[in-house]
């Protein structure tokens, strides 16, 4: 089937966050800036989503959801055939989206002073989850090398304090877009064993692998770790419904999940009945739409690349998953107020890189999953700000 990326949907002033709130975030309420910050895309879901939701509508009944049993089962197909994950289903909890799960599990497997490590840079939400939580973040900084994020697990042990109980691990990695290999996985599941640590493995962007690219779950890299392990995941990135607020937290130790069972039963919530059909319509039906946004998006990517590190001083990091481009302007030798300033004067709004902790100064994210000639206006707009430097 063919789908239509192309044409822009009309989304200012409908409550989309990444229009609507511009003015708030970036003090301008010029309705031609582009928007590529917030981390949805800007295209229709998949029609299978859409006839799921209006399934629902037409039911006429907004009452609370049981019988999750049947979506279970959909998650557990899809990451068997997509990923190579053989998950029980029974071992699938839901939440009202990612952040809650990671608070969920913080909040079971940690107590207020302990530390919680993070590789920054890495996304915002994090922190904010666990200062609010009053834990510790603690920032192990990524390195650099031939292009790309590696995590330095020596460096991380040599500064452990005891006070550590959760590793936050961001797979595939927002903002750096690329995909962690299966023994830097295992390496990373062996520190956190030796050192007893909880090991959350943020997998949301694992259905935006680029053509060609495969992912490998924690689970599959690090297999005989998974008594320490949880997956917190969701539809929302790959399939665009972040809007349904619904996350999963995959425990398959009996031990950490009755933990987990305890602090979700805590909060006395249960799934919300539009977001479990938008799931389950997704992994079920909406595989031949995955495959296609992904293509679109790739070559959204490919653009972008070439045409920014056409602007001198200018790097975008290379990318194997995500839609959310790092890119690096240190080369201008701005400070991060300039260039912000400069770029959102460009009518473009991308993410500050200081949101993402250690290593984001002098870096912007800009959301690639928008229609292509929004994304060619863009390219030119931030072409013209910098000629000057050129």
């Amino acid at each position: 089937m063919d789908y239509d990326f192309d044409t822009p949907l009309p989304l200012r002033g409908r409550h989309v966050s990444k229009f609507d709130n511009i003015a708030k975030v970036y003090g301008t309420d010029d309705p031609e800036v582009i928007p590529m910050w917030v981390a949805d895309m800007d295209f229709a879901a998949a029609p299978a989503i859409t006839a799921a939701l209006q399934a629902e509508v037409d039911l006429g009944f907004a009452g609370y959801f049981g019988n999750p049993e049947p979506v279970s089962a959909a998650v557990a197909d899809w990451y068997a055939a997509r990923h190579g994950w053989s998950l029980d289903p029974a071992w699938v909890r839901y939440t009202h989206g990612v952040v809650s799960a990671y608070g969920d599990v913080i909040a079971g497997c940690s107590e207020p002073g302990d530390g919680v490590i993070v590789f920054s840079p890495v996304y915002h939400a994090f922190f904010r989850q666990i200062e609010a939580m009053g834990r510790v973040v603690v920032e192990s900084p990524l390195v650099l090398s031939g292009g790309r994020f590696e995590m330095d697990l020596e460096a991380l042990e040599a500064s452990l304090t005891g006070k550590e109980r959760i590793v936050t691990f961001c797979s595939p990695h927002n903002p750096g877009g690329r995909i962690w290999e299966p023994s830097e996985i295992k390496a990373l599941a062996d520190f956190c064993a030796r050192h007893d640590l909880t090991l959350i493995s943020d997998e949301i962007h694992m259905d935006l692998t680029f053509p060609g690219v495969g992912f490998t779950p924690t689970a599959v890299a690090a297999p005989e770790h998974l008594d320490r392990l949880v997956v917190i995941t969701a539809a929302s990135k790959g399939f665009n419904i972040a809007g349904a607020e619904t996350g999963l937290l995959i425990a398959p130790d009996a031990g950490l999940r009755a933990v987990l069972d305890r602090v979700i039963l805590d909060r006395e919530s249960s799934p919300n009945r539009y977001g479990m059909a938008m799931l389950r319509a997704a992994f079920g039906e909406s595989g031949d739409w995955s495959e296609a946004v992904r293509g679109y998006i790739a070559e959204n990517y490919r653009i972008f690349a070439e045409r920014i590190n056409g602007l001198p001083g200018v790097s975008v990091m290379e990318m194997q998953a995500t839609y959310l481009a790092w890119v690096d302007f240190n080369g201008l030798g701005m400070s991060d107020k300039d260039l912000l300033d400069r770029v959102i004067g460009a009518k473009v709004a991308p993410n500050p890189g200081t949101q993402f902790g250690a290593g984001g100064s002098g870096h912007l994210r800009f959301n690639l999953a928008l229609p292509r000639p929004s994304l060619m206006k863009a390219i030119a707009q931030l072409e013209a700000a910098f000629t000057d430097i050129q």
